[in-house]
């Protein structure tokens, strides 16, 4: 227990420090949203239009200090906001848009990345030396090694533009109307392939080589041995009693997993013009919308703060081990 009280202490302070690095960097940014707009109308707006747009935004007055405090009063209360870049929208409105399925898209990656990683790890580790563990591991770590994005573009490429035969950006059909039926779940899932599909690729390789790794460490342990003695099959013996205790370093991971996916997933969202955070906050930056991009950062930092958190929670209740050390700690 007093393990988790201490990782909460820490992700707390994280939390704290991440809002006002939240609130800090965008207004280190060159610029504002009205200079932006001015520079798109060029010679139609005169310097007074800038200064009433900017009165209009509400980013004309006040200290720094001043703008924090509104900043905190208004994020207590759950108001982020108004885009700038959508006005009147609030960002609230904005955000709920995009974040189910960003939501969508990574859930499906970080399942899909796990459950197949894990299990070629499993299968690589249980047949060492064989063809499939000589070309498997590092035919996934080259596919690794590769950015989200240049295989994004590499898939656009050749199965939208070449060969088209999946459908290229957007999250579902523009022919379809949104709504729990056949044909915007088939339609929606059909758009997920090429975008979840790359981050796949990339993601799959890690979990797989920290999967084999430990159980190759874990198949030299005595009570393995004694499996085997007592005449279980294979099959039991590996996913019973070696692939159970293997795992665990890999839950760890999957924190740090979830966040490389997310990071990685921004860009594959503009590269495929999903609608998803991402994309939303490109946009933001490219219009210096302040509100937008504050409430995107938050979002996505305090998610990955909470994610790890529940990490080490369901590590506690897997490992008996850290219980006991907790206890005496």
């Amino acid at each position: 227990m007093a393990y988790l009280l201490r990782r909460t202490l820490f992700y707390l302070l994280a939390a704290a420090a991440a809002v006002v690095l939240n609130f800090t960097l965008p207004r280190l940014m060159p610029g504002d949203p009205a200079t932006a707009m001015f520079a798109g109308f060029k010679d139609n707006l005169s310097p007074s239009d800038i200064v009433a747009m900017r009165e209009a935004y509400g980013l004309s007055g006040g200290s720094l200090w001043s703008q924090f405090t509104d900043y905190l009063a208004h994020l207590v209360r759950g108001d982020l906001g108004t885009s700038l870049s959508q006005f009147p929208a609030p960002v609230t409105d904005v955000v709920g848009d995009g974040v189910g399925w960003t939501v969508l898209l990574g859930t499906t990656v970080v399942v899909i990345g796990f459950v197949l990683g894990a299990g070629l790890g499993m299968l690589s580790a249980w047949r060492q030396g064989s063809r499939f563990d000589s070309v498997v591991p590092p035919l996934t770590m080259l596919v690794g090694a590769f950015p989200y994005f240049f295989l994004a573009l590499v898939s656009v490429y050749l199965l939208s533009v070449k060969w088209p035969l999946l459908p290229l950006g957007q999250a579902y059909g523009l022919d379809v109307d949104p709504g729990w039926n056949i044909w915007f779940v088939s339609s929606a899932a059909e758009h997920l392939i090429l975008p979840a599909g790359t981050v796949v690729l990339v993601s799959v390789g890690g979990w797989l080589l920290t999967m084999r790794n430990t159980m190759i460490s874990v198949l030299d342990e005595d009570y393995l041995t004694l499996a085997h003695a007592k005449g279980l099959a294979r099959s039991r013996v590996m996913g019973a009693y070696a692939a159970r205790n293997a795992i665990l370093p890999t839950v760890t991971t999957l924190g740090m997993a979830i966040g490389a996916v997310f990071s990685g997933q921004l860009l594959t969202e503009v590269v495929f013009s999903y609608p998803g955070v991402g994309h939303q906050l490109y946009q933001a930056v490219t219009m210096h919308d302040y509100p937008l991009m504050q409430a995107l950062f938050l979002i996505i930092t305090l998610s990955l703060l909470l994610v790890n958190l529940l990490v080490d929670a369901v590590y506690v209740l897997l490992d008996p081990r850290v219980r006991s050390g907790s206890a005496t700690a």
